[in-house]
């Protein structure tokens, strides 16, 4: 068995990210805004049960697109869709296409390590690792190649938590396990985690619903900066919370997608009723 050194392995994980950069490359526009994501027909299946069926929707660049609905409506199995997740169900398939950057992310040439490492996924619950503040943030830059020990990683971390608004809070803490921080501190230093290896979406799946109303706030703040250098799809069952840090929304219900359109637009006048009667609280 042939044992490759560490500057040669991460020599061959940058060539690979490379490749499956180039296959993101060209990006489609439509109207204003670049269309960062684009769904076409996609259905999901947990055996044969279908759980999602013929989503298709484009998702704009640099902009906040929220999923509401009801629970269990599709939200998340969608979200999961987009970075491949539920590749690791065994008993899941998932049908239709999803580009990004006008690639297919399921052709077989697309490794799903290396497309999960520019698809940030922030979860509902705070997870970050058993591991120092530090090594949080630089454990995806390193074993990603992007960068080695020393100054070049420093920057990385610094410029990491300062994107996700922590780095004044523990900047004299590094070396401190991130478990112990507060919650809402947690979930700034996964959101940290996630930026560190220069991801081009973020995925957030209830990211406030574990979080008191201060820290909830810190993190929507930061999700209306961060949308400057990033396209962020959020899951979130507040509507209040959609109306707030979100430019588009997309509305599901019983595994459809029900309407697409402006935030602004769909909660002051949508266009399905059942949209109306949800947003209104009649049902949900």
């Amino acid at each position: 068995m042939t044992v490759l050194d560490t500057s040669e392995a991460s020599g061959m994980i940058m060539n690979k990210t490379a490749e499956s950069a180039g296959m993101l490359a060209e990006t489609v526009r439509a109207g204003e805004h670049e269309v960062k994501i684009a769904a076409d027909n996609v259905s999901v299946f947990y055996g044969e049960k279908q759980a999602l069926f013929d989503v298709t929707i484009d998702i704009p660049a640099r902009q906040v697109m929220a999923f509401i609905g009801p629970s269990g409506c599709g939200k998340s199995t969608f979200l999961r869709c987009i970075n491949r997740m539920n590749d690791t169900i065994d008993i899941c398939s998932v049908t239709g296409t999803i580009l990004i950057d006008g690639a297919n992310i399921y052709d077989a040439k697309i490794d799903p390590v290396l497309l999960r490492a520019r698809i940030g996924m922030v979860f509902q619950k705070p997870n970050p690792f058993p591991k120092s503040i530090y090594d949080n943030i630089s454990y995806g830059p390193r074993i990603h190649g992007h960068a080695k020990a020393g100054s070049e990683m420093d920057e990385i971390v610094e410029t990491s938590l300062r994107r996700a608004g922590l780095w004044n809070e523990v900047k004299d803490r590094l070396k401190e396990p991130g478990t112990g921080l507060s919650g809402g501190q947690q979930q700034r230093l996964c959101i940290a985690r996630a930026i560190a290896v220069n991801p081009d979406v973020i995925l957030m799946d209830e990211p406030c619903s574990a979080l008191d109303p201060i820290a909830t706030a810190k993190v929507e703040e930061l999700i209306d900066e961060l949308r400057e250098r990033y396209t962020i799809v959020i899951v979130t069952h507040s509507m209040q919370q959609a109306a707030r840090v979100s430019q588009k929304a997309a509305f599901f219900h019983l595994g459809k997608l029900v309407e697409v359109d402006e935030t602004e637009r769909m909660f002051t006048n949508p266009s399905d009723q059942r949209t109306q009667d949800y947003i209104t609280g009649r049902f949900g």
